[in-house]
């Protein structure tokens, strides 16, 4: 058995997070603790979240980090959707990170749905 770093949700998630430290270097000074800090962590929590369910020690625990993860990628949608409002990033950055965005949530929804549905 492997750990949460050969799943692919995890890589997709890593690779997410490259996404959106990128998407957001150019931000506004004044946005640094604001939609540019609360993205990154919002970014960093999806991974996170998956490698903790993986090390927790039962099902319910994976469900409910998963879960976790889950909330954390709404979230950041929502940040994107803001930030590409407010011209912060531009059309083809934004709708890459939708389609990453969408592709996880798929991935974790599938996972969630799997784990929860085992015996």
């Amino acid at each position: 058995m492997g750990t949460h770093k050969d799943l692919d949700v995890w890589k997709e998630s890593i690779d997410l997070v490259d996404a959106v430290y990128d998407a957001t270097l150019s931000f506004p000074k004044e946005e640094l603790y604001g939609l540019n800090s609360q993205m990154r962590r919002s970014a960093i929590s999806i991974p996170s979240n998956i490698a903790e369910g993986c090390g927790r020690n039962n099902k319910v625990e994976l469900i409910q980090f998963i879960g976790i993860a889950r909330g954390s990628l709404a979230e950041l949608d929502t940040q994107v959707i803001i930030a590409h409002r407010r011209h912060y990033i531009i059309d083809e950055v934004f709708y890459a990170l939708e389609i990453r965005l969408n592709d996880i949530g798929k991935m974790l929804f599938r996972w969630q749905t799997s784990v929860r549905d085992s015996h």
